[in-house]
């Protein structure tokens, strides 16, 4: 199964230091059953990128977890989402209908694509990540805000390009 792991710069490193990384409380987004019905219509494609955009939103609050702590994240706030192709993902429809929890760590080897967001993007990053929980309590202004950050498209990396993207932050 395609999934789509939240993430940070810092995670990344992680990942390319260690060949492995476990998300945070397992948690990860995926083209689910329940996904799939929630759509009136939608290929697998536009599916799959809601997925992937359900991560991204959840990387926002990584990011803004990171932001309170000290470290290289802090330095570099840009979304990042880690597809992966795993056998070990379980469906968590009561959470939401995109939600899988992995049981264990993710390989680099598994890893597909990784998907992070350009220098341009940091200040709506850092703007975003500031009101993500309000934006959950139905707040439009914060909603706006995400709105913003949601119109940077993230760029595509292949996995053997991330100890080159990585060199250059």
């Amino acid at each position: 199964m395609r999934v789509y792991l939240p993430a940070t710069i810092g995670i990344l490193r992680q990942l390319v230091a260690d060949g492995e990384f476990r998300p945070l409380s397992g948690t990860g987004f995926a083209l689910t059953p329940a996904l799939r019905e929630s759509y009136v219509s939608g290929s697998t494609e536009e599916l799959e990128y809601a997925a992937l955009l359900d991560a991204a939103r959840a990387s926002l609050r990584l990011i803004a977890t990171a932001q309170e702590g000290e470290g290289e994240d802090k330095a570099l706030p840009r979304r990042v989402v880690i597809s992966a192709d795993v056998e070990n993902a379980t469906l968590r429809p009561d959470l939401d209908h995109a939600v899988v929890r992995l049981s264990g760590p993710v390989a680099l080897s598994d890893v597909a694509a990784v998907h992070v967001d350009a220098p341009e993007a940091e200040p709506a990053v850092l703007a975003a990540a500031e009101v993500i929980d309000a934006a959950d309590l139905g707040d439009p202004d914060a909603e706006f805000t995400l709105g913003d950050v949601e119109d940077h498209e993230l760029a595509w990396y292949a996995p053997q390009e991330l100890p080159f993207l990585l060199e250059l932050m």
